[in-house]
């Protein structure tokens, strides 16, 4: 699926890879561990190695089940990084004793009453070191970065979602579709995939529209969109680059109720002061949709047979925080820090400024 950009700046070169020397992320756990109780809490860094390689490790090293091993998100294997894993606390010395990979460092340990679960985190912090940046691209990064700190970017989820060939989503589909009861981790990611590509569909169809609001006249954007004047003349004169629409889910963030949305003026307000931000449907078993002009948008990214997994919603719109920058022009490399909501992607980020898909294609031999 191609990306529709929210931002107006010519693209910007870099060069991205996505490997443990210039990928690096940390965990930002939820709320502090109290130092007490049954479970093992390890702050681990790994490098070249994803999330579910680690559990398997620690299974190993153990002798426990997998389905015992708390943790909180996945993370990539072509990266350095710092996470939070939960054992029982009795298999402190199995794992002290048998864990000898030189790709796992246990950091700290604490302690807990309640193991860790999926989605138990607040976020992550990120440093990336990017190649072959001018001075003039060193420039044009950091303004464009800090405008997007202060106006939000689109929260696509990244081309990691869907797999090498980008198409796991389709045996989604069909995995979907069939009607079965999902089986085991690998199931569960290609349907979870599938969701993810309805709703980036979704989500780039606002951005083109919000687009053409912004950038034509009421009477070319209404005919355009073939949409009535008077409802593009209300979007128009929303300040915010995000077009918001009467029955849009408008939820608290970084997270918190939401409500649906009636009074342009009000949502709009709450918008601008990012104590607010739309949501995208991720269809799916008791989902929440969205209602009335909102819903009637986000119909042709639904799929109603889509209930082997739990629906939700995903923020739409997200704000980078805790940006930092160092500039080598000697070697021409700059590293870029910064702190993004949890299931947010950096890579979308980064596609935002370069203007490009950083997926690397892979020609067979």
């Amino acid at each position: 699926m191609k990306k529709t950009y929210a931002y107006n700046h010519q693209p910007i070169k870099f060069d991205f890879q996505q490997t443990i020397e210039r990928f690096f992320v940390e965990e930002i756990p939820l709320f502090k561990f109290a130092d007490k109780g049954s479970n093992l809490i390890l702050k681990i860094k790994k490098s070249d190695m994803s999330t579910f390689k680690l559990i398997t490790v620690i299974a190993k090293a153990t002798g426990l089940e997998q389905r015992d091993i708390g943790y909180a998100g996945l993370k990539d294997k072509s990266a350095t990084t710092i996470q939070y894993i939960s054992i029982p606390k009795q298999y402190e010395r199995e794992l002290v004793k048998n864990l000898t990979t030189e790709k796992i460092k246990i950091l700290e340990t604490k302690y807990s009453k309640f193991p860790i679960k999926v989605g138990q985190l607040k976020g992550n912090r990120f440093a990336i070191v990017l190649h072959d940046v001018t001075p003039s691209s060193a420039k044009a990064i950091e303004s464009v970065a800090k405008q997007m700190e202060t106006e939000g970017i689109p929260n696509y989820y990244g081309y990691q979602r869907f797999g090498e060939d980008s198409r796991s989503y389709l045996q989604g589909k069909e995995i979907a579709h069939s009607g079965k009861k999902l089986k085991g981790a690998k199931e569960k990611l290609l349907v979870s995939a599938y969701q993810s590509y309805l709703y980036n569909g979704w989500l780039a169809n606002r951005i083109h529209l919000s687009k053409i609001i912004n950038a034509y006249t009421i009477e070319e954007a209404s005919e355009l969109l073939n949409y009535p004047e008077p409802l593009v003349e209300v979007l128009a004169e929303q300040p915010q680059f995000f077009k918001l629409f009467i029955g849009d889910d408008l939820q608290e963030y970084p997270f918190g109720k939401s409500y649906p949305i009636q009074d342009f003026k009000r949502a709009s307000a709450e918008f601008q002061s990012k104590k607010f931000s739309p949501t995208g449907l991720l269809c799916g078993s008791k989902a929440k949709r969205a209602l009335s002009d909102a819903r009637h948008i986000e119909e042709e990214f639904d799929d109603d047979e889509l209930y082997s997994l739990k629906g939700d919603r995903r923020y739409a719109w997200i704000y980078p925080e805790e940006l930092a920058f160092k500039y080598d022009e000697k070697q021409q490399q700059m590293t870029i820090n910064f702190y993004l909501p949890k299931g947010s992607y950096a890579t979308t980020f980064l596609e935002e400024i370069g203007k490009k898909s950083l997926k690397r294609v892979t020609t067979p031999a």
